[in-house]
């Protein structure tokens, strides 16, 4: 059975085995498909990352703006145990309107739709004389997404900011869609940061707990206070009245303990001390340094000896209504017949490195029921489908 260009270029990606960073030559077959519409393609490495970063001039307009690029990594998550696939994560295989394998819906299925879309607009709109078209196309793909996310968009945007060249408009081909291939949009994330928080008590034998101090209990009232905390309230009063408005796409910042350490793996010794794993995930209503000494106020009122080891940060970031927004809303509208829901939950995205440096950013995706699961699977309708918006929005935004 023969399926559309976008399916066979999808299929191919997750053909190959590129578990983070490795691009396993994902990002060669792409540029391969790209130059061939006249795109440049430069490898902007580093260290063990690939990262591809592709551009088109269109028309012979100047200045080349605006410059919309599509972000996306050709990085997988590692498949779990193989013998709990139905069908193998790396052979492509097509069943029932179906691609499954690793990376099918995050993200390998989005970059199909991006190159595949980029051909189609260049074949219909600059291999024609009407010059009505403006702008530059690009692509920055990464293989360190999935990873520590140091050396691959952060460190692109870092390289580009070098050169003066800015990104006006970006669309993240994170697999956003819940119910329907495009029924949620992201306008924005919200921030990260993870702590590390150590706690000293008195190592003792546990039948003599008055000659010990054992920091699991005296953590305990601590941590409670930590997790009912309604960390979007704000003491100061006089915050702008229009914040809660700007951050209606957003849901509370939120505390979550994820790993506890302690004890000598003795039944009988009160442990010295513990170690305490914990993030946030934060909206624009606060920022890292209010939730850092927020966090350190409580323990101090727990009269603790602790220490806290602070992770970066990954900020929030939120892209208001306005060009990209409206063009990525209608595109959506024509092309699969309903609104999408303007959303800013979920995990973080390379949007956040992007959106610091002033660009307009929006996550668009397939479905993401099955990410990072056990038989990752995407639609093969609903890739034509997203092919066919991401065409759409560059209609909108490059062509008079």
């Amino acid at each position: 059975m023969s399926h559309s260009a976008t399916v066979e270029l999808a299929r191919d990606l997750v053909r190959l085995q590129s578990e983070t960073p490795n691009d396993a030559g994902c990002q060669q077959l792409l540029s391969q498909r790209l130059r061939k519409i006249g795109f440049v393609c430069e490898q902007i490495n580093f260290h063990d990352v690939t990262n591809l970063w592709a551009t088109r001039e269109l028309g012979n307009h100047k200045p080349t703006k605006p410059l919309v690029v599509f972000a996306g990594h050709t990085d997988v998550v590692p498949t779990g145990p193989l013998d709990q696939w139905s069908i193998a994560p790396f052979d492509g295989a097509i069943q029932d309107g179906m691609l499954h394998g690793r990376g099918a819906a995050d993200m390998k299925g989005s970059i199909a739709c991006f190159v595949t879309a980029c051909e189609r607009f260049v074949e219909t709109h600059h291999n024609h004389s009407s010059g009505n078209h403006r702008g530059t196309i690009g692509l920055l793909i990464t293989s360190d997404e999935e990873g520590i996310a140091k050396w691959g968009t952060k460190a692109v945007i870092a390289e580009l900011d070098s050169r003066n060249v800015k990104i006006d408009m970006c669309i993240v081909g994170e697999p956003t869609s819940s119910e329907t291939c495009g029924d949620t949009v992201k306008v924005g994330r919200r921030g990260s940061i993870n702590g590390k928080l150590i706690i000293r008590g008195k190592q003792g034998h546990i039948a003599y707990p008055h000659l010990a101090v054992n920091p699991l209990h005296t953590a305990l009232p601590a941590l409670a206070d930590l997790v009912s905390r309604k960390w979007d309230q704000d003491d100061d009063q006089d915050e702008n009245q229009d914040e809660n408005k700007r951050n209606e796409f957003f849901p509370p910042t939120g505390f979550q303990l994820s790993n506890i350490n302690g004890g000598t793996g003795a039944s009988n010794v009160i442990p010295g001390e513990i170690q305490i794993d914990f993030n946030f995930r934060y909206s624009p209503k606060t920022t890292d340094v209010k939730l850092k000494k927020q966090v350190e106020a409580i323990l101090c009122q727990h009269n603790l000896d602790f220490e806290i080891q602070w992770g970066m940060p990954g900020y929030p970031y939120q892209t208001s209504p306005g060009a990209l927004v409206d063009a990525v809303v209608a595109s959506i509208t024509e092309v699969t017949g309903h609104s999408p829901t303007l959303s800013a939950t979920g995990g973080t995205s390379d949007g956040r490195f992007i959106a610091p440096s002033g660009a307009q950013v929006v996550e668009l995706g397939p479905i993401n029921a099955t990410i990072h699961q056990i038989n990752e699977q995407v639609s093969t309708t609903d890739l034509d489908l997203l092919s066919a918006c991401y065409e759409n929005i560059l209609t909108r935004l490059l062509v008079s």
